[in-house]
């Protein structure tokens, strides 16, 4: 099917604000606000510490979505929802203009998140007793859906290569079994920031078909990438047709414009037998999606952009204040810079502690994530999507507790 651009929808070819233009002094991101009993688990969950942990952003959305919701709210009618035209059409639009794919709607399965589609795939492609494979560290769920289908679990972890962060190849080759059905992946990479090459995805997705897996790729923080021209996202919806058809790719406009909460995501499956399957699976288990969800993501799809490139913007002087920070000032952490997201990935094998993140909550009040939860004990992950007056609290109690 055709489709023309959306003027509504910036294309990247628009030269973006120059780098940090809106990190100065009275940046909408400086804002503080006060998060606590607003019933947010990142604050509310434990109140007596001071909150780095749970993936999501401590500034307000996008002025369009607010608009969007506000407009929604003086309807006064919520009984349930579907995806509307205006949804639909902004979704294939953002697929064509950001990430360069033709999309026929029929290939979209709408979603209330993310981690319910990882599940829905092991259920859908594992039969109890056989196994699901994926790379660590990563985020938490990727190493527990597999209980959902009675499967079993297989993990590789990532190594150092000459770009980064990259697959353990001959590791994966000796790991995967004839009872391996599914390959689940993190690109942008949660917790290691790393955004995978076009040559490591084609090979990724060439280890998926010589194996007969179902690729699952993972692609939340796609639109949080510090460089897209060195480190440009490469989505599996641009593989080779042979092996997009065995792939689902998992999008959402939640963690970029920072409406986690109003849970909506969808995925893109192009082959109708493993759509057919996946969605068969979903039974009565899922919640019907709500209207506000919808009508959010439109609004952050159709003119979300120049807030994103502002957001991004001042997420990488965050990253590279944190890195500088890290190394100059906190002996016994390491860190890689992150080319994408809001999460810093910290080494701290050499502090010589049995556990980072209870050693930084019990010394300095922090509530950081466990590298343990992520495959990787030793090691601790920082949220820096706030405000770099609180980021840099956070670092000195870091600091402070060494």
């Amino acid at each position: 099917m055709g489709r023309s651009r959306n003027p509504g929808l910036e294309s990247p070819a628009i030269p973006a604000e120059k780098p940090g233009a809106m990190s100065s002094a009275g940046s909408i991101f400086d804002q503080i606000i006060d998060r606590r009993s607003s019933g947010c688990i990142k604050f509310d969950r434990r109140p007596g510490l001071d909150p780095f942990w749970v993936a999501d952003m401590d500034f307000p959305s996008a002025p369009p979505i607010l608009d969007a919701l506000r407009s929604r709210l003086e309807h006064g009618v919520f009984g349930y929802a579907q995806a509307h035209d205006g949804l639909n059409s902004a979704v294939l639009d953002y697929l064509l203009v950001r990430r360069g794919a033709e999309v026929p709607i029929e290939h979209i399965v709408h979603l209330g998140g993310l981690v319910p589609a990882l599940s829905l795939a092991g259920r859908a492609f594992c039969k109890p007793g056989e196994a699901v494979m994926t790379c660590t560290p990563v985020y938490p769920p990727f190493l527990g859906v597999h209980h959902d289908a009675k499967a079993e679990l297989i993990t590789v972890d990532h190594v150092l290569g000459d770009e980064g962060w990259t697959f353990d190849w001959e590791g994966m080759e000796r790991a995967v079994t004839p009872a391996t059905k599914v390959f689940l992946l993190c690109n942008p990479q949660n917790p290691l920031g790393r955004v995978f090459s076009r040559a490591e995805i084609i090979r990724l997705a060439e280890f998926c078909e010589r194996h007969d897996l179902v690729l699952v790729s993972d692609e939340i923080h796609c639109d949080l990438i510090f460089d897209e021209a060195s480190t440009p996202h490469v989505t599996a919806l641009s593989l080779p047709e042979h092996l997009r058809k065995r792939s689902i790719t998992l999008l959402s406009p939640s963690k970029t414009w920072n409406i986690a909460g109003l849970g909506y995501a969808y995925a893109v499956i192009p082959d109708d037998t493993i759509r057919r399957r996946f969605s068969a699976v979903r039974g009565h288990t899922l919640a019907e999606i709500n209207p506000f969800g919808y009508h959010a993501a439109e609004a952050a799809y159709r003119h979300g952009e120049p807030w994103r490139r502002e957001l991004v913007s001042y997420l990488r002087e965050n990253r590279d204040t944190l890195v500088e920070f890290i190394r100059t000032r906190c002996p016994g952490l390491a860190i890689r810079p992150g080319e994408a997201t809001y999460l810093a990935w910290i080494d701290a094998t050499a502090l010589g502690v049995d556990n980072p993140a209870l050693h930084f909550e019990k010394k300095a009040g922090l509530f950081l994530s466990d590298g343990a939860f992520f495959g990787w004990p030793g090691h601790f992950r920082f949220n820096f999507g706030c405000p770099r007056a609180r980021m840099l609290e956070g670092l000195e109690k870091i600091a402070g507790a060494i």
